[in-house]
């Protein structure tokens, strides 16, 4: 009897687990019709926009799809992203689309997968028009490594041809767009022709799952290479009336290393030959309605700086002491204010929130490391953050003026941050009033205490002789 019941159970779940679409489609399942990818090597972050038409060729329903990136990309990726287009020329809408890192056991030569999930199941015959956007950090390598003043800066970027895929494509084209002209060369894989800044590899045909086509284009590229190895922004939260900003910053140029000596004659009457890898001027996008704005460093405050307020955002322009080229530092600090009223809020639940811009101001930077604190008032309970993306998450106290017990403090901490992770998230906490009187009570209590000490010394007699 007991046999019976259990190979019943069998055949339900075998008859249930048949009965539903499968959540992860074979590479046999869909096949890419037509890929066309464009990839920016303008600047020092690799943008890469990839147009997939994507259609199940299977017998059942399929809910995602895997996209693949050989080892020597996966760690130097910054994002991944993808959006479905429905809908044709001025109607089309673009619906985002859950993208998750994944591992495949049988992966070929350590490649790297993600994995989109599509919004709604991809029937037999269907077709999807999907667009994805990966950033690539670090992937430009400098050759030679060092130059000198005088020399412009050339690079290497290392890719593929065709497009690494676990899917069959029966049609692809690939588009390198380079800053300048200037092309020292670059790897030919028939059909390949290069016209002005674009360098075009396809159409290719049926393409095989996972093939692969090394090539190297080599050119110059004098983008500024502002690498900020660690930023430290503390977001401290005052219920009286404002949020103070103090921004740490250990800035580098990541290009190639400067030799020999450096010339400020040249620099500053030759600017566009002498020291063209350089830069000396950087631009910080900061909240409307700043106040209370400083640019310093460990010597002291900093002049060269101007500040642009606006309605929708404020740009701050500044300058380092002395320009940086590859291989030089400079740490410096920027705080400002900001009214409390735009961006604290209160939710229906009752909590308190913080929603504010995740990321690094500063404009086409790379942050090695990046480091948010959000110092809660004292008091706060129960806090939580919100954000689109995995950060690691922390809990710390912080003791100021006339706390005690402390303040919390919500540490949010990711690696390899790019000016797409400039995005809003929030920070959740519970938050009573009578905690704003704290403070107070302490001042009129201490004040209280000496007037009281001061009387008693007044009018006690400390004379210890008879009268």
């Amino acid at each position: 009897m007991a046999a019976r019941i259990w190979i019943f159970a069998v055949v339900v779940v075998l008859a249930i687990s048949l009965s539903l679409p499968s959540s992860s489609a074979s590479p046999q399942d869909l096949q890419i019709v037509n890929a066309e990818r464009r990839i920016d090597l303008s600047s020092h972050i690799v943008k890469a926009f990839l147009t997939l038409k994507v259609e199940n060729i299977g017998k059942d329903p399929a809910l995602d799809m895997l996209l693949a990136f050989p080892p020597t990309q996966i760690k130097h990726l910054a994002m991944v992203q993808a959006l479905a287009i429905t809908g044709k020329k001025k109607k089309k809408t673009y619906l985002p689309l859950d993208v998750k890192p994944t591992e495949q056991p049988d992966a070929p030569n350590d490649t790297g997968y993600f994995l989109v999930t599509f919004a709604t199941p991809l029937t037999p015959g269907e077709t999807v028009t999907l667009e994805v956007l990966y950033i690539l950090t670090h992937s430009l390598e400098p050759f030679p490594s060092e130059i000198t003043q005088a020399e412009a800066q050339l690079v290497y970027y290392r890719d593929s041809a065709v497009i690494l895929s676990p899917y069959h494509i029966k049609q692809q084209t690939s588009f390198f767009k380079t800053p300048s002209t200037r092309v020292e060369s670059f790897t030919s894989v028939d059909p390949a022709n290069r016209a002005g800044k674009e360098i075009k590899y396809g159409p290719y045909e049926d393409r095989a799952p996972y093939s692969y086509a090394p090539v190297i284009v080599h050119f110059e590229n004098n983008s500024p290479f502002a690498v900020v190895e660690e930023l430290v922004r503390e977001i401290e939260i005052s219920h009286w009336g404002s949020l103070q900003i103090t921004e740490n910053y250990k800035l580098t140029h990541g290009g190639a290393r400067h030799k020999g000596v450096f010339s400020r004659v040249d620099y500053q009457s030759r600017r566009s030959i002498s020291g063209s890898s350089s830069f000396n001027a950087l631009l910080a996008v900061l909240p409307p309605r700043v106040n209370s704005v400083y640019y310093r460093d460990d010597i002291g405050n900093i002049s060269t700086s101007h500040l642009r307020p606006g309605f929708k955002k404020s740009e701050l322009e500044f300058e380092p002491r002395y320009p940086l080229f590859g291989g030089w530092r400079a740490t410096f600090i920027i705080g400002y204010r900001v009214p409390l009223e735009d961006y604290l809020f209160e939710s229906p639940d009752g909590r308190r929130y913080l929603n504010f811009t995740f990321g690094c101001p500063l404009v086409e930077t790379i942050v090695n490391k990046l480091t948010l604190k959000v110092v809660l008032p004292e008091g706060s309970k129960d806090p939580s953050a919100v954000l689109p993306f995995t950060v690691n998450q922390d809990l710390q106290v912080k003791y100021s003026y006339l706390d005690i017990v402390g303040r919390t403090v919500v540490v949010l901490q990711k690696d390899n941050v790019v000016p797409t992770h400039n995005v809003p998230f929030q920070v959740y906490y519970t938050f009573k009033p009578i905690y704003m009187l704290a403070e107070p009570f302490m001042l009129v209590s201490a004040f209280f205490f000496v007037f009281v000490a001061s009387l008693a010394y007044v009018h006690i007699d400390l004379n210890i002789a008879k009268k």
